[in-house]
């Protein structure tokens, strides 16, 4: 069974994996931006959440032009990536996000649901070559600290590690959404190739890290009461 991230223990633990993953792997991993010197990060996607009015109302009228050129022009593969952009930096600005706990709040993730339905129209029209800074985002929208949708959260990271230069940190990532996902053989796949990416000295390290993330994912759900 896949693990429960509405049990906040279960959910920290996983936190403390990525964490670790991150730091191990100089913030290549999910919470600091995918695959290492990429944008697209939580970091990079939050980092003018504490601005002023100002900024959120510009990011809002972008998802008002984009919704426009969706509504014109329905058939535009990069009119539904520009949306889908759009949206998603809404959905991380004010209490839509907990920067304590590295999450999106109940509002953020109905937030993410118009981001999730503007992917999906932009994948439905079938791109020659999808947007891998997009989908970076989208790993995050399908995260654990967001929808919680692992299977799709490991399509969108599948494109990113496709368009980008192999790095340890995007083949961990990988593992660790593939695990979550209950997609054991093309975690360990994942896995491996990550840790023979890894500096020589970090390798141990690394696999250990990814190890506990597999049983984490397999682990029983246990309910309390």
């Amino acid at each position: 069974m896949l693990f429960d991230t509405r049990a906040r223990g279960r959910r920290r633990t996983i936190q403390i994996i990525y964490l670790g993953l991150a730091i191990l792997m100089g913030g290549g991993l999910i919470l600091f931006g995918i695959g290492g010197a990429t944008s697209g990060g939580l970091l990079d996607a939050f980092k003018s959440n504490g601005g002023g009015g100002g900024g959120t109302n510009a990011l809002e009228k972008n998802v008002q032009r984009a919704e426009k050129r969706v509504h014109a022009q329905p058939r535009n593969a990069v009119a539904w990536a520009e949306l889908a952009r759009a949206q998603y930096q809404v959905a991380g600005l004010g209490d839509n996000y907990d920067q304590n706990t590295g999450s999106f709040t109940a509002k953020g993730r109905r937030a993410l649901v118009k981001v999730e339905h503007a992917w999906d129209r932009y994948l439905a029209l079938d791109p020659p070559k999808p947007n891998p800074d997009l989908a970076s985002l989208m790993v995050q929208a399908f995260s654990p600290t967001g929808l919680s949708r692992p299977e799709k959260a490991v399509a969108a990271q599948e494109i990113v590690v496709d368009a980008r230069p192999p790095s340890t940190g995007l083949y961990s990532t990988l593992a660790i959404l593939a695990y979550q996902a209950g997609q054991t053989r093309k975690g360990d796949l994942a896995a491996g190739k990550a840790v023979e990416l890894a500096p020589k000295d970090q390798r141990s390290t690394l696999r250990d890290q990814l190890k506990s993330a597999k049983q984490q994912a397999v682990q029983p759900t246990t309910t309390s009461g």
